[in-house]
């Protein structure tokens, strides 16, 4: 079974391509055919002047344009979309939407913040971990931070926090906003053991593969800090020279660690897992517990 997720993000715009096999085995592998990025970059408009330009309105559609010919092209059979931070802002969301299902068919859902942190909690990353552990996923996008919160195999806690990367080079995130974030953590973790991060998001999967680590292990907070310092020092240009990113990630690559950072921080926790996951993958698995509900429920 081929399914698709286009997941559109204040940063970046991605399509998600993945095969569902299923076996013997209790759970189906999904095995990724293509995952498509283009940086869009919405949210530079949207979190300075509450509105989505013409020219990145006309780069939205076309980029969907061409996502609708990829995923006729692998024959996919069911979609799955989300928008978030930057589209939940802009004032004129609506409209372009409505020009990209007229011109493409494709209907694109704008998800609230929780529902953005309970879909990365959808790919069940967790299922492999201890159920004996405490857990917490930091997943930084463009325009926000979703948290979830689990311990001893239970889901405890889900929130999102208007703190995000962009935001941070936009100079659109208070004190205020810290402080809630700092407080919400400190209040729902109170009390579990020891807490271990899981991060995902493109920023923490590139620092990762700068790591040089092998898959499965952990990044210490002492490495982000480190990193964070490093990059902090140098231009963005210098990031791109010396590191070889691209400059949509060289600028928010330093704030996304500060992020990371100061959860981690106020969690205590010390360890961060990046198993390469995020909104996307999230919503491959919700797309396909819902055709397989509803599969059941026709055969009934």
């Amino acid at each position: 079974m081929k399914l698709a997720a286009i997941d559109i993000g204040s940063n970046a715009a991605r399509l998600l391509i993945s095969d569902v096999i299923t076996t013997a085995q209790p759970k189906p592998e999904f095995v990724k055919i293509s995952l498509v990025r283009v940086p869009l970059r919405l949210g530079f408009d949207v979190f300075e002047t509450g509105t989505i330009s013409e020219d990145k309105a006309e780069r939205f559609i076309t980029t969907i344009k061409a996502y609708k010919h990829l995923i006729d092209v692998y024959e996919v059979e069911h979609l799955i979309t989300a928008a978030t931070s930057a589209m939940r802002d802009a004032t004129n969301a609506k409209e372009i939407l409505e020009r990209v299902k007229v011109e493409t068919g494709i209907d694109i859902k704008v998800i609230t913040g929780e529902d953005e942190a309970k879909y990365i909690y959808e790919n069940h990353f967790a299922d492999n971990l201890s159920s004996q552990e405490s857990y917490l996923y930091i997943d930084v996008g463009g325009g926000s931070t979703e948290l979830t919160f689990f311990s001893d195999g239970k889901l405890v806690t889900q929130q999102s926090f208007n703190i995000g990367t962009i935001r941070l080079l936009k100079n659109q995130v208070a004190q205020e906003h810290w402080s809630q974030m700092r407080n919400f953590i400190r209040e729902k973790l109170r009390g579990h053991h020891h807490i271990t991060a899981i991060g995902s998001g493109g920023n923490i999967n590139k620092i990762f593969s700068l790591s040089k680590r092998k898959e499965g292990k952990a990044l210490n907070l002492e490495a982000l800090r480190n990193y964070y310092k490093e990059f902090s020092a140098l231009t963005v240009q210098q990031r791109i020279s010396l590191y070889h990113l691209r400059e949509d990630r060289a600028d928010v690559i330093v704030p996304a660690l500060l992020i990371y950072i100061n959860v981690m921080n106020w969690a205590d926790a010390d360890e961060i897992f990046v198993p390469k996951i995020g909104l996307a993958d999230g919503l491959i698995h919700l797309l396909y517990d819902r055709v397989k509900n509803a599969e059941v429920a026709t055969s009934r």
